[in-house]
């Protein structure tokens, strides 16, 4: 299945306490389950505004859905083509 980021804007998102990243998480993770195997979260990056999630999907409709379901906003899915690190400057 392909890796997608997808954006999110969270107006302070930055300033999140530890417990509302786990309920958010929790929520995530609940509807993920019903969700079933054509989704998976990987990890998600917080920054001062925005979250930077990378999902394992069958397609942009199913992180869509996931994003309804939980009242997660999506702003921009877009699909990872490849991934390069400094290993890649040695090949």
């Amino acid at each position: 299945m392909p890796k997608y980021i997808i954006e999110r804007s969270i107006p302070e998102a930055g300033a999140l306490s530890a417990e509302d990243l786990k309920a958010i998480s929790r929520q995530s993770c609940d509807i993920l389950q019903n969700l079933g195997p054509q989704i998976q979260w990987v990890e998600s990056y917080v920054t001062d505004d925005k979250l930077y999630c990378v999902y394992i999907a069958s397609g942009p409709e199913m992180i869509r859905k996931h994003g309804d379901l939980g009242n997660f906003p999506v702003d921009l899915i877009s699909e990872v083509r490849t991934v390069i690190g400094p290993a890649t400057a040695e090949k």
